[in-house]
């Protein structure tokens, strides 16, 4: 695959309960910014309902009629009928590409032949499983978050006509569950949880006894609690063939967080000015430390004298 000038920003789905509304508004502001892909729809939980399919492909449309790519990404963990019907109207409709979180999506986008995102939460960690999605239809690939550079930069190698995106900001993913830690957080059934993700519009942070931030709490999603950056590797992404850059939705300073990344691909600004004040919008800790090859939550080199 030819190397690209420059890495194409992306904008992942909104991975937390936001009021419909909010949600309108957010992608109204984001269809105005220079993103190559905007990926939309619900991930999470099947109760945040406050978009129905048909409402999501209305949004997409307007987005789309600015020029923007617009991506259904399908939801993680399908656990009803309900959940089944909603995945085939995103395989049914004929107007976008869709993210497959889940090997039901996998599967019925096969089947009709039609090609596909695979999303980071199908856990592609070796090349044997890229190249056997590339086979089922997927033309782009998001690495999943745990990958140390080395060996994305192998697995893209094995596979080079796949596009590559990495998730390059944002509170990392880590887990699903059929459990919900918001609501057992509050003392309510999983079926009876009040929407208490309405009241936590970025999660809700997860503590060690000794006050120190470990997690965040996204209803039956578990996610770091530091923000995830690999900003100042754009060159090196660049470098591994990697082709788009992912940039994870947050409710506050999202406009700046937008800016600074364009920037420093645009190579306007260096990403150590650039990180320092993406700390500021992190609101805690930025972390790196999957892409070395240790534990995530580790602030290992830039990241660390950013935060000084």
């Amino acid at each position: 695959m030819k190397q690209q000038d420059k890495l194409a920003l992306s904008l992942g789905p909104i991975l937390f309960f936001w009021q419909k509304q909010q949600i309108v508004d957010f992608y109204q502001q984001m269809a105005e910014e220079s993103f190559a892909t905007i990926y939309m729809g619900e991930t999470v939980c099947s109760r945040r309902q406050e978009l129905k399919v048909a409402d999501w492909l209305d949004l997409a449309q307007d987005v789309a009629a600015n020029g923007c790519e617009v991506v259904l990404s399908s939801q993680v963990l399908l656990e009803s009928e309900s959940d089944l019907r909603r995945l085939r109207k995103l395989v049914e409709q004929e107007d976008f590409r869709v993210e497959a979180n889940d090997l039901a999506a996998v599967r019925l986008l096969h089947a009709k032949r039609i090609p596909f995102v695979a999303g980071q939460a199908l856990n592609i960690y070796n090349e044997q499983t890229l190249a056997l999605m590339q086979s089922l239809g997927a033309c782009r690939w998001v690495a999943s978050i745990e990958l140390a550079a080395d060996r994305l930069a192998q697995m893209i190698a094995a596979v080079p006509d796949m596009v590559c995106e990495v998730f390059g900001w944002g509170k990392l993913p880590l887990a699903y569950s059929s459990r919900c830690f918001t609501a057992r957080h509050y003392n309510l059934k999983k079926d009876s949880c009040e929407f208490k993700c309405l009241e936590h519009a970025d999660g809700l942070p997860l503590y060690t006894r000794e006050k120190k931030a470990f997690l965040t709490i996204n209803g039956i999603q578990t996610m770091s609690a530091g923000c995830h950056s690999l900003l100042a590797r754009y060159q090196q992404l660049l470098a591994m063939g990697v082709g788009y850059f992912r940039i994870s939705p947050q409710e506050q300073c999202m406009a700046e967080v937008i800016r600074l990344h364009q920037q420093v691909l645009a190579e306007a600004m260096d990403a150590e000015t650039a990180l320092s004040e993406l700390s500021i919008c992190a609101g805690g800790a930025l972390v790196n430390g999957y892409w070395y090859g240790q534990a995530g939550i580790n602030q290992c080199e830039e990241v660390m004298h950013a935060g000084a």
